[in-house]
């Protein structure tokens, strides 16, 4: 715990940082720039997902909609860690106990994780059930895990505020 207090400490007293810290107009474009990358990466993400498990465009190929979407997704995962970053040095004494941002940090580890597992199991297959009436059940599995994490990373990051005020 005192290597992670001691890491905080020096991102926290980088001059950038505090200066970042300080401007009643950077840190809440960064948060907007930050909330707008998630949307956008989780949004992508869960329309695949939800395609997967049938719920919605049934009559489109996986394939085109996650071709067409992927680029967003990385827009907003790249959106994402570019403004989360120097949020969170911003911010790093006040949050490196904070229990809504470790909960936070791990859900989008086990989503990274499923992520990958999901693209190295199940979709070298996409050919066979890209039109198929049913998605095999392995894959509706990865649909729901991942619409469960990605939820979950975003609830939860906005508990890290809560969890900060007290």
């Amino acid at each position: 715990m005192m290597v992670l207090q001691s890491l905080c400490q020096w991102l926290y007293d980088i001059p950038t940082v505090a200066a970042l810290r300080e401007s009643d107009d950077v840190f809440p474009i960064l948060e907007t720039l930050h909330v707008l990358g998630i949307c956008l990466m989780v949004g992508t993400i869960a329309t695949v997902d939800l395609r997967l498990v049938g719920a919605i465009l049934r009559e489109q190929p996986v394939t085109s909609i996650s071709k067409a979407l992927l680029p967003y997704t990385w827009v907003g995962f790249g959106l994402m860690l570019l403004t989360g970053l120097p949020l969170f040095a911003a911010e790093s004494m006040k949050l490196y106990g904070n229990p809504a941002l470790r909960i936070k940090l791990l859900l989008l580890l086990l989503a990274g994780g499923n992520a990958l597992l999901f693209h190295k199991t199940s979709y070298p297959q996409v050919a066979q059930w890209d039109r198929a009436e049913a998605i095999p059940a392995r894959v509706k599995m990865f649909a729901c895990i991942s619409l469960l994490l990605w939820s979950g990373v975003v609830v939860w990051g906005r508990l890290i505020a809560v969890f900060r005020a007290h």
